[in-house]
């Protein structure tokens, strides 16, 4: 069987899947989740022993040490995927729930419900708990997955989506809601990207050249997170100390991810004070930094900044630096060079908060906290399929709810249009 084939196949069985899976009970959603996280932990030694190959193999390929940490399972993460997954179980299930409902003068009843989108596809790159992070929002939410990780991950992937079909038969639930695709041909992936007929939503986790050739390929509706160019703006009344390690965390605590800070920008006011204990804990840190002008002029032997760098996602251990004359400057700049991902302000002062988080426009707005928490886990979603930088339909860490879409379920008795 050919490629093109064998992808149709798959996408057939994924929406007679989301059919069976529409329908299902909460009960047994939650039982088949619980289920998993407890094969996780059971089999987590053939999971590391998947996870080695692949990590192993991207050394070989050359990856950055920042792409194999994404790349990278350990005991602690395989953990924290068990407990993301037993989390997704306690949440409320959005699929029935009545958003909105009225009568109307004529005596109908209108009621506006939460259904499952159908299927979703989703594509990564590195990161093989999207593997179990998607599949368990996407079971929770009642609709089928397509899966294709990237060839770094292979090993890793298809070893997660077997333990997922344990869990699933273990409760009856159909073993194609959740699926990974079979190869990691490309000629996969354009395949799927055109099944409009059986798959309703793309959502591609990846870098931003992967994300723009799915959208300009995909014959699907594509979620889109182009690039996580996030910044820091630490204001004249910011508590310096805070400030600092704020600062760091959003920088150095996982370089490699995409709520990383990416761009420091530092008011005049305080730059002379606050610059060079922070370039230097950054550079203890092997932080490279690459700064403006008024930067190099406080701390001299910096790189200078480029109009580039301004615009760069590194998703490394490099950081631009720019000194900014105000908080306008700052929102400016931001809404300029940003990519609508995440922007935090550290400020002490109440009006110059309120005034980022209403004029910053990026899904997720922060005052005094680092970026690194616009993820789904930590927003309390249990995990997330994505983070969206579109306006349509859904904008930030999508969890459960931004995995539905609705129906209007109208009831009356016997009224007819004159």
């Amino acid at each position: 069987m050919d490629v093109r084939t064998s992808v149709i196949e798959l996408c057939q069985k994924a929406r007679r899947a989301a059919r069976q899976l529409a329908v299902a009970e909460t009960n047994t959603k939650n039982a088949c989740l619980l289920r998993l996280a407890q094969e996780l932990r059971q089999q987590q030694p053939r999971i590391l022993e998947a996870n080695a190959q692949d990590v192993e193999e991207a050394g070989k390929q050359g990856l950055t040490a920042a792409l194999i940490d994404r790349l990278r399972l350990d005991e602690p993460r395989i953990e924290a995927l068990a407990r993301g997954v037993e989390v997704v179980a306690t949440l409320p299930d959005p699929v029935g729930e009545t958003i909105a409902c009225w009568r109307r003068p004529n005596g109908l009843e209108i009621a506006q419900v939460r259904i499952p989108i159908g299927v979703v596809g989703i594509i990564y790159e590195s990161r093989p708990g999207v593997t179990v992070d998607a599949g368990s929002l996407c079971l929770k939410s009642g609709n089928a997955v397509i899966l294709k990780g990237g060839s770094e991950a292979w090993n890793t992937n298809r070893e997660l989506a077997r333990i997922f079909a344990v869990a699933l038969e273990a409760h009856a639930l159909p073993s194609d809601a959740v699926q990974l695709l079979p190869t990691t041909d490309r000629e996969a992936v354009q395949a799927l990207l055109q099944q409009a007929e059986y798959v309703d939503v793309i959502v591609p986790r990846g870098g931003e050249s992967l994300i723009r050739a799915v959208t300009e390929t995909s014959r699907i509706p594509v979620i889109q997170h182009y690039a996580g160019v996030c910044h820091t703006y630490v204001d004249e009344f910011a508590n310096l100390r805070m400030a600092e390690e704020i600062c760091f965390n959003a920088k150095v605590q996982r370089p490699g991810v995409c709520n990383a800070m990416e761009t420091l920008l530092v008011h005049q006011q305080i730059a002379q004070a606050f610059l060079p204990p922070m370039i230097r804990r950054f550079e203890a840190a092997r932080v490279e930094i690459r700064g403006c002008e008024r930067t190099r002029a406080i701390v001299p032997h910096v790189r200078a900044a480029t109009e580039e760098d301004w615009r760069t996602e590194y998703l490394d251990l490099i950081l631009a630096v720019k000194v900014v004359s105000s908080l306008d400057e700052a929102i400016a700049f931001i809404n300029t060079y940003g990519t609508g991902h995440s922007d935090a302000i550290v400020t002490d002062h109440y009006e110059h908060a309120r005034r980022f988080q209403r004029e910053v426009d990026s899904a997720a707005v922060y005052v005094n906290a680092s970026t690194r928490f616009t993820d789904g886990y930590e927003f309390g979603f249990g995990a997330e399929v994505g983070i969206s930088t579109n306006r349509l339909h859904a904008r930030g860490p999508m969890g459960l709810r931004e995995l539905t879409t609705y129906k209007y379920v109208i009831s009356g008795n016997g009224q007819i249009r004159t």
